[in-house]
């Protein structure tokens, strides 16, 4: 499958936004809902197509909308919203055919009946859920971990071709810690507990700070945040190295309701992999982003 230089797709797009310095909650209902947006690179009758997965859940709702790219039609991305409502009667199983262009369709199917949420603000399922994309009878795109239901519901094979992560961002609230769930290489399946913690807001303590935690452990301790607000370094998780750039500008001088940008890249920045020589920091190259971006809520 060939590279993809970028990964926007419309208006889920995964962008460098939010290292730009934030901006603010427009309004209390936003300041209430967390987000995952998550772009991948699949094979769709044999050309690879943007697929995004965006999960949405506020105060009042909860929603999951599943993109397609169509490059060659000015109507935009074919997509479709699923809201997963409260009420006993709606079904939480379903499924809808897409006009993704050229002649072409996508079957989107999915089972939230089993799904589990974690404890966590994060609004997409832990466990218990799949989210299948079939075309011409492969299955393109699998989400979450029921696969053998999937599998068996949709009749379809596995694609040839694994699809790409090309990038994924998350939208989380706190007052002082802010926590999410992500992967961090784009090879492999396994996902790190991404913990970032500060001092009290601006105008409470005379030098601000701020933790990131990885799997528990403090990989990053950041002091005179007030001087540091903007910055990168790189830190070993699993013994691979993964670049922290973050900015935090608006927690220290905007107040409540302001946002600060993480971005966690993996692989070291080049003059580190030119440096490095035979320390034992084994590098390689990639294009994928986890992308936080926290909002303040004190």
């Amino acid at each position: 499958m060939e590279e993809h230089a970028g990964c926007s797709s419309g208006a889920t797009s995964c962008d460098d936004s939010a290292t730009a310095g934030g901006g603010r909650a427009p309004s209390s209902a936003a300041a209430a809902q967390c987000s995952t947006v998550t772009v991948y690179l699949a094979k769709i009758s044999g050309a690879p197509r943007l697929v995004t997965a965006v999960w949405n859940k506020n105060l009042i709702n909860q929603s999951f909308t599943v993109s397609i790219d169509r490059p060659d039609d000015d109507d935009g991305a074919a997509s479709h919203k699923v809201e997963l409502k409260p009420w006993p009667f709606w079904s939480k199983k379903g499924s809808k055919a897409l006009d993704v262009g050229g002649g072409d369709r996508v079957d989107m199917f999915w089972d939230l009946r089993g799904a589990k949420f974690a404890a966590c603000s994060s609004p997409e399922p832990a466990a218990g859920y799949y989210v299948a994309l079939v075309s011409n009878d492969e299955v393109v795109l699998l989400l979450g971990d029921s696969k053998k239901d999937a599998y068996k519901r949709t009749k379809a094979r596995p694609s040839l071709e694994d699809p790409v992560l090309v990038c994924r961002r998350e939208s989380v609230f706190g007052r002082r810690s802010f926590s999410a769930r992500a992967r961090l290489d784009a090879r492999r399946s396994k996902e790190h507990d991404i913990v970032i913690e500060c001092s009290p807001a601006a105008g409470t303590i005379r030098d601000p700070e701020m933790w990131v935690s990885v799997d528990g452990f403090v990989l990053l301790h950041v002091k005179n945040l007030q001087w540091k607000f903007r910055g990168n370094e790189t830190v070993l998780v699993d013994q691979a190295p993964v670049q922290v750039i973050w900015d935090v500008h608006d927690w220290i001088f905007a107040g409540p309701g302001s946002q600060a940008g993480f971005v966690f890249k993996p692989g070291a920045p080049p003059e580190i992999q030119e440096d490095s020589g035979g320390n034992g920091i084994q590098s390689e190259g990639t294009d994928f982003c986890f992308f936080l971006q926290a909002w303040r809520t004190e």
